[in-house]
């Protein structure tokens, strides 16, 4: 997957899917917990507080002797990671020189000694306000991440790209399941357009919080339709539909269709082509401004793994329920 490629999945380490910062060795300047905000760092000149400049992210204070500052982050479940963004916007004269990344697997907020750390990002030079993309090459779920920065200084944000991970048993065959949800390893394959908000929040747990918390497309100029793909995160047989525009209002969507199959082999690639001429899950059905549309599948296709999504002719959706039985045999 290339670095430009893993930035599409899902950023795991925010704080809505339950990510947290729960160690730093030392935050004098600037609070840890800023390291995983949802919002891009800002640069406020003038803001000051009682220990200096204000700062938006994770800072320590200059080291005065060996060893460098760490801090630990705990994701909200485990999640198989493809790449991450150590950003350090804003940071000029004060940045780390150099940053690394562990991975454990552990219970609880912060890993005890005997935890067994595993390097996942090897130490990188890092430039002053900047992002520094970097794809990992593992298919470990990990619970726990440890930024080394080296050997002190701030980092603005750091973004965990990837796929939220479930072990799926037997028991779950017969429970009813949002099985597009995040937290169920659900995950945003490819928009046509998002410009305005990315297919993954249609995906996240809860209710939107505004506008922006949705998946919406530009104003579309031309003749056609705007749509996405999502691959569940497990093959199955959806029972009920949720379409929520929560906060579209001169900008939902006229109406909204489903195509959906249960795909084998191929790449994300081909997926954009094969997806057209996919069976119809639920055909065209209106929309209204700022609501809930529950609706029932207009046809039976038994287990699938994909769907695609296809709004009339553009706009913006909140959040998009796919409720069934997965198919685990």
């Amino acid at each position: 997957m290339t670095r430009t490629d893993f930035t599409k999945l899902v950023n795991l380490a925010q704080p809505r899917l339950g990510a947290k910062v729960t160690f730093a060795t030392d935050d004098f300047f600037a609070d840890k917990a800023r390291l995983i905000s949802p919002e891009d760092a800002v640069f406020i000149p003038g803001k000051y507080d009682d220990n200096g400049k204000w700062m938006d992210g994770w800072e320590s204070r200059r080291k005065r002797g060996m060893g460098h500052d760490h801090a630990i982050i705990r994701l909200g479940q485990a999640g198989i990671i493809r790449g991450v963004d150590i950003d350090t916007s804003h940071f000029t004269g004060n940045f780390p020189p150099a940053a690394s990344l562990d991975a454990c697997v552990a219970e609880g907020d912060v890993p005890g000694e005997d935890a067994a750390w595993t390097e996942i990002v090897p130490a990188t030079n890092l430039n002053g306000d900047s992002h520094h993309l970097i794809a990992v090459e593992s298919d470990q779920p990990w619970t726990h991440l440890r930024l080394n920065i080296f050997p002190d200084g701030g980092v603005a944000r750091l973004r965990v790209y990837g796929i939220m991970h479930k072990v799926w048993g037997k028991a779950d065959a017969g429970m009813t399941i949002d099985l597009a949800a995040l937290e169920n390893g659900g995950r945003p394959v490819v928009a046509n357009n998002e410009h305005f908000g990315v297919l993954a929040n249609i995906m996240a747990p809860g209710k939107g919080i505004n506008m922006g918390d949705g998946w919406e497309t530009r104003r579309r100029r031309e003749p056609g339709n705007d749509w996405a793909i999502i691959e569940l995160g497990h093959a199955g047989t959806i029972e009920d539909i949720l379409v929520d525009t929560a906060f579209f209002k001169g900008n939902f969507p006229s109406h909204i269709s489903l195509q959906a199959a249960l795909v084998t082999g191929g790449t994300d690639e081909s997926l954009t082509v094969e997806s057209q001429f996919w069976p119809e899950l639920l055909s065209k059905q209106d929309l209204r401004a700022d609501d809930e549309h529950p609706m029932k599948p207009t046809a039976d296709l038994g287990p699938v793994s994909h769907v695609r999504i296809n709004i009339f002719p553009d706009g913006g959706i909140s959040r998009l329920r796919l409720m069934g039985k997965p198919h685990i045999g």
